[in-house]
């Protein structure tokens, strides 16, 4: 469990492959995660061409460890194969929509997670890449994901180059519930973001951006209004098109 207590999110990796062997093993412990019914509704593209990976990094928006690394993995939410099986044994499905939608995402990250897990007890690093949802319709094109199947992240992975600081997260107090939901009031909001409001990077990122707060920074700068609108409708009419009844 110690390990989990010191996950960092590695963006510089050595020039060393990864073993077939070792890759496997990751990835089949990925598989022992739970998911809804044992169906198992996920899939994964393994990335290591480097023209491959060069094609998709206008998609991750040009970050440097998705050409770096030497493997992308793309996660995708799949209820293709589990619709092709029930069609093959005359099985009614009935998983094209937003529910089977939503249950494929809980496997497919789960399913990430272990992943995750796996690759750092094993000496590797990794980071996850929150593009692949905003392009969803182009790594669809790219990589040629049938209906049913929709990327939702990706995972670089290698050995790192690098020891970065671990991140600030929020007192285990912010995110706990006893019983039913503890409605915040703003003392109780200020308590929990203080700490990261007063840190240095904190207060550079807000003198850089020329805002008056670190919130100001999200909102304004890093994940604006009018860029969740469109990506969100974008995202919809994804969903449609790979035949998912919203």
């Amino acid at each position: 469990m110690e390990s989990l207590f010191n996950h960092k999110s590695i963006r510089k990796y050595k020039n060393k492959d990864i073993e077939s062997k070792l890759l496997d093993k990751v990835l089949e412990a990925g598989m022992r995660a739970s998911n809804t019914g044992n169906m198992q509704l996920y899939s994964v593209i393994v990335t290591k061409d480097e023209q491959n990976k060069q094609m998709m990094a206008p998609l991750h928006f040009n970050q440097g460890m998705a050409t770096q690394a030497p493997i992308v993995l793309t996660i995708c939410a799949d209820v293709n194969r589990f619709n092709n099986w029930c069609k093959l044994r005359n099985a009614d499905a009935g998983y094209n929509n937003l529910l089977w939608f939503v249950n494929a995402t809980i496997d497919a990250m789960l399913f990430a997670q272990n992943i995750c897990i796996a690759a750092e007890s094993e000496g590797l690093g990794i980071c996850y890449l929150g593009t692949t949802l905003y392009n969803a319709k182009e790594f669809i094109e790219t990589l040629k994901l049938p209906e049913g199947v929709v990327p939702l992240t990706a995972i670089t992975m290698g050995y790192p180059d690098e020891d970065p600081a671990l991140v600030d997260r929020l007192p285990l107090e912010a995110i706990l519930h006893h019983e039913t939901y503890r409605e915040n009031t703003s003392f109780t909001i200020e308590k929990y973001y203080r700490e990261k409001e007063l840190l240095e990077i904190s207060q550079k990122f807000v003198e850089e951006n020329g805002k008056q707060n670190l919130a100001q920074v999200f909102t304004d700068v890093r994940y604006k209004k009018a860029d969740n609108i469109f990506f969100s409708e974008k995202l919809v009419k994804t969903l449609k098109d790979q035949g998912f009844d919203l």
